[in-house]
């Protein structure tokens, strides 16, 4: 995470300002004075104090760990009963996978797997807050990413096999980020054909096409 400078009447205003925008507290910062605070004379020349406030490291942080507690937590306050596995270090070798099991977790899913897209995204910036860095984390809601990703390689498969025989490229459903990644990394080796991702927001879609086809 960034510093993060701010002004105000007096060093204390500031630093509190400051923790209060980064939702911290102020063992988990350090604190530089930039400039001192200065009142004037009849409410002139005077000068706001002005601090840079650095958050620290998490010392002796143990990833999985405060992973497992940050997913518990939310499921805690959805009122979900689950249980969570968690593996990895969250670095770029080795991302944090996370898997929560249980009966009836469909809510955690959603429609085309949009909840778990979300709840994805805000595991990661939590467990990332606590470290203050940037944690790769990859989520799963009782094995319903690896059964998705399997069938969309079986769809792409098939897909592809039709655009090859017709040479007519198809349009596949709107998909997200993570799924047209699937498609795109399926064919990437293919010597006939090629993919593209195409529209915008939710609405996007990946097109798979042959490359010897007249698309102009």
């Amino acid at each position: 995470m960034k510093s993060l400078e701010v002004s105000a009447k007096t060093v204390k205003e500031a630093v509190e300002l400051a923790l209060n925008e980064l939702k911290l507290t102020r063992s988990q910062v350090e604190v530089e004075v930039l400039q001192e605070g200065r009142a004037g004379l009849l409410g002139w020349g005077g000068v706001d104090a002005r601090v840079r406030i650095t958050p620290l490291p998490e010392e002796g942080g143990n990833v999985p760990a405060i992973a497992r507690e940050v997913v518990e937590t939310l499921l805690r306050l959805m009122e979900v009963t689950a249980s969570v596995e968690v593996g990895g270090g969250g670095d770029d070798q080795s991302p944090l996978t996370i898997e929560i099991s249980g009966d009836d977790l469909g809510i955690l899913i959603g429609r085309r797997g949009q909840t778990l897209s979300a709840l994805q995204y805000i595991v990661s910036i939590l467990i990332g807050r606590r470290f203050n860095s940037g944690v790769r984390v990859t989520l799963d809601v009782a094995g319903y990413r690896k059964r998705r990703e399997e069938e969309l390689r079986n769809l792409t498969l098939r897909v592809a096999e039709l655009v090859k025989s017709t040479r007519r490229a198809i349009t596949l459903e709107p998909m997200s980020s993570m799924e047209r990644r699937v498609i795109h990394l399926t064919l990437r080796d293919d010597p006939e054909l090629a993919t593209q991702s195409v529209g915008f927001g939710e609405n996007r879609k990946v097109v798979i096409y042959h490359k010897r086809e007249d698309r102009g």
